[in-house]
């Protein structure tokens, strides 16, 4: 059985207190937890050991999904992603967000996960995400307790895998993130968070609060995600794209971004979209570009062995759910 390392337990009921509690200690010492379903079983596996927990469950401002006057969306950092997958505002405006949220984990997990806890979710690897037996036994990585990268040999940076599948679909919202933290409030695009280091993949400090996404308007777009994984449920992404296209009054695409995650240390904007732009959903030059878009994506995306799953048929895939998920996003089935 796998035990809790003993540790205090702090309600705060402000985010000003979650904040200045934190803060109040060394790095390391105090962590966050929002729904628990990462950090929990990471710290039963000797990965984070933290002196003082402070749960972020009574801190109401957090919670809660708001329109703006301008049509976009703002969602409290500790709403469930439960809630951000069935909200009927979320699945109008940003439907690819809806679709990613809905298909992390189960949904006893998606009832306790945060749509902030998801955004920040640690980095994963399979030589990392192990008890601290099976470490030992092994040789501990560069990510904890090692120096060496057991991925890639000789590696200088860590490339734990980035597994939260909504960062590509807010990405393709060009969402932005509103931090609080000791320093005061800061804010900046959700492509401005991520760095490509898997011990810390953030550009923000480890105690800093996320604590509110706001999601521009975007009247008219459509969006997708698609997510590779062994099961139907439960399991991280071995693959994730998040597709947005926008039309323009004559019903052509004008505009296409996607965004994918799993296969290095931050999600990752997809180039080279181009040749979608001015085509039409249910037309040959439609499925022509879809499939060249999906020809960039294989070039693009060059998965690791630092998930489980075979690397090889990974980046076979990818191309495989780039045109499902693009075709989704355009309304057509199968």
């Amino acid at each position: 059985m796998l035990r809790l390392p003993k540790f205090d337990f702090a309600e705060p009921s402000t985010v000003d207190e979650a904040v200045g509690l934190v803060a109040a200690r060394a790095p390391g010492q105090a962590m966050f937890v929002a729904g628990g379903t990462d950090l929990v079983p990471n710290m039963k596996h000797g990965l984070f050991t933290p002196e003082l927990v402070v749960s972020l469950r009574q801190v109401a401002e957090l919670r809660g999904i708001r329109v703006e006057a301008g049509g976009g969306l703002r969602i409290g950092a500790m709403t469930t992603l439960t809630e951000v997958a069935e909200n009927a505002e979320v699945i109008a405006r940003a439907p690819a967000l809806a679709q990613a949220a809905g298909l992390v984990s189960g949904p006893q997990l998606r009832n306790m996960g945060t749509l902030g806890g998801n955004v920040m979710l640690d980095t994963r690897c399979q030589w990392y995400n192990q008890t601290h037996f099976w470490r030992q036994s092994l040789g501990y990585c560069m990510k904890k307790d090692g120096t060496e990268c057991h991925v890639v040999k000789g590696g200088s940076r860590c490339v734990a895998a980035a597994s939260n599948d909504t960062a590509p679909a807010l990405m393709t919202l060009d969402a932005e993130l509103v931090f609080r933290g000791a320093a005061g409030p800061q804010s900046f695009k959700v492509d401005e968070l991520w760095q490509p280091d898997g011990i810390w993949n953030k550009r923000v400090g480890r105690q800093d609060l996320l604590v509110e996404i706001r999601v521009p308007p975007a009247p008219g777009h459509r969006g997708a995600y698609g997510k590779l994984r062994d099961r139907g449920a439960m399991d991280f992404p071995l693959f994730g794209v998040a597709v947005r296209l926008d039309f323009g009054a004559d019903g052509a695409v004008s505009g296409a971004a996607l965004a994918t995650v799993a296969l290095q240390a931050r999600p990752w904007r997809l180039r080279h979209t181009e040749a979608l732009h001015g085509t039409r959903p249910g037309t040959p030059a439609f499925e022509e570009a879809a499939a060249e878009v999906a020809r960039q994506a294989h070039k693009q995306c060059i998965p690791m062995p630092n998930v489980p799953g075979d690397h090889d048929y990974r980046r076979e895939m990818v191309p495989v759910f780039v045109r499902r998920t693009l075709r989704a996003a355009a309304g057509i089935a199968g």
